[in-house]
């Protein structure tokens, strides 16, 4: 696993990324650093750890909304509690070096 480091809101992390996977880590990095300073930026909330928490929400909800993928997409398989799971756990393993995200 490589290391990259990014900046969300003008902050610096570095973020474990498994090989092949820098674009679609960067893309998320994207989607949460326009989330939050979209926040940041209507002024009502100045904290980062709850413009963090409203920014996790509003993506958590965009994705939500999304119709789930048909078995034929998928190759017959579909989104279960255990690819969540490997999911979550994946990103505390990227998180772990740095201990917070914020």
């Amino acid at each position: 696993m490589k290391q990259m480091e990014v900046t969300i809101m003008g902050q610096s992390y570095i973020l474990g990324c498994p090989d092949g996977g820098e674009q679609s880590l960067l893309a998320a990095v994207n989607n949460v650093d326009r989330e939050m300073s979209a926040i940041r930026d209507a002024g009502k909330v100045k904290a980062r750890e709850r413009i963090a928490v409203l920014a996790a929400l509003n993506l958590a909800y965009a994705l939500a909304e999304r119709p789930l993928p048909s078995a034929s997409a998928t190759g017959g398989a579909s989104i279960g509690s255990a690819d969540i799971d490997a999911l979550i756990r994946r990103v505390d393993q990227a998180l772990s070096a740095d201990g917070q995200l914020l």
